[in-house]
């Protein structure tokens, strides 16, 4: 068995009170990953089955919080991404990260494109123009920020309007007053009678992170500094709030402070999974008591208004209006997060994926290459923040922006990429496992629990997955 070493070097973890420092970003970072399916996806389940799904919903929440964890353990412990480990898995090389990159392409340009297409939508229903220009633009504008790097300057802003759409919803959930006995009954597992799985998989598969919020969360807990940040070497970037590190020669002083890094990584990540279940149940709410029953559900370029009729019912107009603000920011947020999340992935796994070509003598080529375009343009290929904005123009913008002009529907468009997440989500859990278990070191590992756990997540995706693909080839509409 192949197995890490821990980091050779590793600052003392915060204690006491200086731990909440570190927690409530946690809590900003999960809620603006969650736009996606608690804004659309969730009202669209709940109008269709009111509270029949609760007991799913709480179940891939607990799933998501052990998948996000034990991603981030492997970054703490070792100073490296998941992908590194991926790398390092036995087979044709880099293999794992093939399988990740190339449906994350397709994951990425479909998921954008029904991002803006919600907002164009929610601008639509109070400006004059066109839903589907309105979402090309809102991608353009997206890219320029997030290729220009100016992405940081705005993230707060888009933080803190996810953190007023959470307190709008669940206020506006407690004065609907929920049907505490139908939710209760929503605690047990059952399925529904006449139940689509074309509306409910993209639910599963978007609850929080979604597939790749998996991979991302374990490069922000690096970046913000937990058990010292990244050592890979093709980083180009210093992490931001990295403690200063200390050399210790005792294996076990260095085992407990990593795992000491683990227990604050944890807090971090309950905090953010718990006020992510918060939204998601508030719109769940929403969507049984006002539109369950009744049929209509949520969908089409009219998607983002009969959302924010959800809250014309509680509040009247101006907490429509409201909604529809906080739509635009957030999801327009989320646009920018995703653009830079996927853009900073993609260029990580093609620096891994060409790493032993780059540093071969025999790589004439690549390198004839890199310093033609060196000479012509200034521009260094092979570098993190080039390739990142290579990745930002084309697969997050210019793509996308064909998609919101070929496919005028942003539902339709965002369950393409909720599927290709749900069905991804197996491969990346199980194979995250197998990279924690068998390359960290004695003392950091997961436990049994974590292991059966991360496990039983893994498989259920899978399980998950095959239902769906077996609902396609039988051809029918659900699953009975």
């Amino acid at each position: 068995m192949t197995s890490l070493h821990v980091r050779a070097s590793t600052p003392e973890p915060p204690s006491g009170w200086s731990k909440l420092r570190w927690y409530g970003p946690g809590l900003l970072w999960m809620l603006s990953a969650v736009g996606t399916g608690s804004i659309l996806f969730t009202p669209r389940v709940a109008a269709a089955y009111e509270y029949q799904l609760l007991w799913l919903l709480l179940l891939v929440v607990f799933f998501m919080w052990v998948m996000i964890r034990e991603m981030a353990r492997y970054s703490i412990a070792s100073g490296q991404t998941m992908l590194e480990g991926m790398y390092t898995l036995k087979g044709p090389k880099g293999w794992a990260v093939w399988f990740i990159l190339v449906p994350q392409l397709l994951a990425a340009s479909v998921g954008i494109a029904g991002l803006a297409g919600v907002v164009g939508s929610a601008l639509q229903s109070f400006l004059p123009g066109n839903a589907t220009l309105y979402g090309a633009l809102l991608i353009g504008l997206s890219t320029m920020v997030v290729a220009g790097g100016q992405y940081s300057a705005l993230e707060r802003i888009s933080r803190i309007m996810a953190l007023v759409l959470m307190v709008m919803v669940i206020v506006a959930a407690v004065v609907v007053s929920p049907d505490m006995t139908k939710m209760a009954k929503g605690l047990t597992p059952t399925w529904p009678k006449e139940s689509e799985l074309y509306i409910i998989l993209p639910w599963v598969g978007t609850i929080l992170a979604g597939s790749m919020g998996i991979v991302w969360f374990g490069y922000w807990t690096a970046t913000r500094g937990f058990g010292g940040g990244l050592e890979s070497r093709d980083k180009d970037d210093e992490c931001k709030e990295s403690a200063p590190a200390t050399e210790d020669n005792d294996q076990s002083v260095k085992s407990q402070r990593l795992n000491d890094w683990v227990k604050v990584m944890t807090g971090a990540a309950t905090l953010g999974v718990v006020g992510g279940l918060l939204v998601i149940t508030a719109f769940l709410i929403l969507g049984a008591e006002l539109l369950g029953g009744s049929g209509d559900i949520p969908k089409g370029t009219d998607v983002a208004t009969d959302l924010t009729g959800l809250f014309s019912e509680v509040w009247g107009s101006w907490g429509e209006y409201l909604l529809l603000a906080a739509i635009i920011i957030a999801l327009g947020g989320s646009v920018l997060a995703n653009q830079d999340g996927w853009g900073r992935s993609f260029a990580d796994m093609t620096l891994i994926l060409t790493r032993d070509l780059r540093d071969s003598r025999q790589a004439g080529k690549t390198h004839a290459l890199e310093n033609w375009l060196k000479d012509k343009s200034g521009i260094t290929l092979f570098k993190r923040k080039t390739l990142k904005r290579i990745f930002v123009v084309t697969v997050t913008g210019i793509i996308p922006i064909v998609i919101v002009l070929l496919f005028k529907d942003p539902v339709k468009v965002m369950s393409a990429s909720g599927i290709v997440a749900a069905l991804h989500t197996p491969f990346i859990a199980l194979a995250a496992l197998y990279v924690n278990r068998t390359r960290l070191a004695d003392g950091i590992r997961p436990g049994i629990v974590a292991t059966v756990s991360m496990a039983t997540a893994g498989l259920f995706y899978l399980g998950f997955a095959g239902l769906y693909v077996w609902d396609l080839v039988a051809g029918g509409s659900g699953a009975s």
